[in-house]
Formats: structure tokens, C-alpha cells, sequence
């Protein structure tokens, strides 16, 4: 059975891999994903471009575990030799535009759920849930159906990580400040220096630390990163506005981080979004463990996915390796396709069927 799975998952990675999929244009992939399960017999649901089905043998009195990847890419840089939707093999590597990321994890969850669907006496029910929009974090992606899919245990959510466990991730605040002065003629004592006010705040962001730190990720960062001022050189400019990029930490939410800068700084603080948290499960989570014992190594990640709008714990896991997302003539190793969907089974198996 594995075998098929593993060639139909090769099948189907390769036709999303020919259909271009950006961000807010994913509605041909996500044709394609319902029809490859209604193909199966499996009974689906979309809302916009997000496709979910559920096990054969649901049972509302079981908690329910999460498989979730997504099928939107990013466009194709500047630097590729191969046209991104030839989905060719060559040498092992299956190329493409999203083969990596994170088409590779997408279909090797496919395979899982397919795996278990019709399986009975399962400790959990399984919803799978292929999304769209995670590349741009956008409202129309797994935020806009968490709350269809009903209530959740814990999750996987598939990205390349080599088959290593993410148990961490971390949130993300992006910050605009502004520091407002008064405009005046800089040939005179006129005026109130905006930017002068805002080197304030800016030092303060960069030399101030956190009381508690992370036992993965070690202490929350900030950096400035954007600071703009001032029309023209003989004038006191009365705005400072800058950037912030904060990458929380699971030791902190981030409404305690913004609680916390706020109180500190005298420019005004203004998130443009507090939906990507920190997120994080217990190393001692059945399903970590397992993954343990299956050689698979544990680590925190710096980087934000669809993990961050999950409130329940989850763990970030899947085939591929993320140094290759979004590079030019992106590729995905077969075998590593093959390994995820083993892995997947494994790791699952004394978890879901307590053995």
C-alpha cells in the first residue's frame, strides 16, 4: 500500500508543480487536490482555496489531530534555468516551482491521511487540511477555516525540515513607530527634533533584554530595520517613522511583548498584525517522542509558517530542506518524498493507534 501511495503522491506533486499556484491564486490547485480525494471517494469541503476532509470513521466523541500543509508558492525568482512548472526528474530531483515548499510535505500528508482514512478503532480522528496563502500570512488561508474544521487537539503542519521536529517557532511582530517632534527652520532654535527622539526609542530597542528567555530559542530579538525622517535639509523634521522587526519567543505572547515595549518607549507603537505567535508543543508529547525514537532530532525554528495562527500545540515536520525554499530551480529529492511518507506513518502509528 505504501508503494502506491508513495507513486500517486509523485503523481499529484507533479501535476500541483504544472499549475501556477501563487498566493491568492490557488483555486486550480486546490481543484485538483479535491478531485484526487473525491477520486478516493472521500467526501471534501472548501471554503475559497482551502480543501479539508476528514477520516472515513470520524467519531465525535474522539479528539481530533490536524494535517496541514499548503499549496501556494511564491513566483519564481529572477535567477531560474528551468521553466518552474516543468515538473522533470532528473538525477533523483523532482524540480518545480513549490516541489520543496512545500508541495513535497503537502503530498506526503496526503499519503498519511489516505494511509489511516478507512482504518478503525483509532485513538483520534484526522483532519487534513490543505491551505492556501501561507507564504503572503494572509486572512484567506488556515485562519479563515480553523473555525470549520471544529475543535483540534494538535497538529502537524508539513514544511521541509528534513523530517526534524520543529518543537518551537517563533512569533513575529513587525512594528511602524513613530516619533512626533515640531517642524521648524534649522537655522534657528526652532522646533522639536523628530528624529532625535526617535534615536531614544531606537537604542532603547536595541540594547534592551528580555527577562525571560527561551530554553529553545534562547533571548526575544528586535532589530530596526527601516527609519525614515525629514523633506529637505534646512528643515526640523516634526515626524520620525520607523520599523521594528520582533521575533518572539515562546516565552512570551506577543500581547505581553507589545505591553512591554509600550511602556518603555515614548514614540507611538503601532503592530501591523499580532496573529503570528509563538508557538511551541512539549518535548514529552506522544508524538514528539515517537518522532524521537524514530532518529529524528528536535530543534527551534526561526522562520514563521501557518504554525503561527495555531493556538493548540503542534509540531512543524516534513521532507525537503527549507534552504532550498524559494531558490532558484527548486528541487525536491524523490526519496526524500518516499522517507517523509514512511516517517509520517511511523511517527503516527502509538500515537493514533496506541502501538
Amino acid at each position: 500500500m505504501i508503494e502506491q501511495l508513495q507513486k500517486d503522491s509523485l503523481e499529484l506533486l507533479r501535476k500541483l508543480i504544472g499549475i501556477q499556484s501563487f498566493s491568492k491564486e490557488e483555486d486550480k490547485t486546490a481543484d485538483a487536490i479535491e478531485q484526487f480525494l473525491q477520486q478516493r471517494n472521500i467526501k471534501t469541503y472548501r471554503k475559497l482555496n482551502n480543501v479539508w476532509a476528514y477520516n472515513k470513521y470520524f467519531d465525535k466523541s474522539k479528539p481530533t489531530l490536524l494535517l496541514n500543509s499548503h499549496h501556494d508558492t511564491v513566483k519564481p525568482n529572477s535567477g531560474y534555468t528551468r521553466d518552474p512548472y516543468d515538473a522533470a526528474i532528473e538525477d533523483d530531483k523532482l524540480y518545480g516551482l513549490g516541489s520543496n515548499d512545500a508541495g513535497g510535505c503537502l503530498v506526503s500528508l496526503i499519503a498519511t491521511f489516505l494511509y489511516y482514512y478507512d482504518q478503525q478503532e483509532l485513538s483520534y480522528n484526522i483532519c487534513l487540511a490543505t491551505t492556501a496563502e501561507e507564504e503572503i500570512s494572509g486572512n484567506n488561508g488556515l485562519e479563515c477555516v480553523l473555525p470549520d474544521l471544529g475543535e483540534l487537539e494538535f497538529a502537524i503542519v508539513g514544511e521541509p525540515t528534513q523530517m526534524n521536529l520543529a518543537i518551537a517557532e517563533r512569533g513575529l511582530l513587525v512594528l511602524d513607530c513613530t516619533s512626533t517632534g515640531k517642524a521648524g527652520h534649522a537655522a534657528r532654535e526652532e522646533g522639536d527634533n523628530a528624529i532625535y527622539k526617535a534615536l531614544k526609542d531606537i537604542e532603547w530597542f536595541r540594547n534592551y533584554r528580555f527577562s525571560k528567555v527561551s530554553e529553545v530559542f534562547g533571548p526575544l530579538k528586535m532589530s530596526v530595520t527601516i527609519i525614515n525622517a525629514g523633506s529637505q535639509h534646512n528643515v526640523v523634521p516634526a515626524t520620525c517613522t520607523f520599523t521594528v522587526d520582533v521575533r518572539v519567543t515562546d516565552a512570551y505572547t506577543n500581547e505581553e511583548v507589545l505591553k512591554i515595549i509600550r511602556t518603555n518607549v515614548d514614540c507611538d507603537v503601532k503592530p501591523r498584525s499580532i496573529r503570528l505567535k509563538p508557538s511551541s508543543i512539549d518535548k514529552e508529547h506522544p508524538l514528539v517522542q515517537s518522532g524521537i525514537a524514530l532518529g529524528r532530532t528536535t530543534y527551534g525554528s526561526p522562520t514563521t509558517s501557518d504554525q503561527a495562527l495555531l493556538s493548540i500545540p503542534s509540531v512543524k515536520v516534513g521532507p525537503g530542506d527549507s534552504a532550498r525554499s524559494h531558490m532558484a530551480d527548486e528541487y525536491v529529492f524523490v526519496d526524500e518524498i518516499a522517507e517523509g511518507i514512511a516517517l509520517y506513518i511511523e511517527m503516527l502509528k502509538p500515537v493514533i493507534k496506541g502501538k
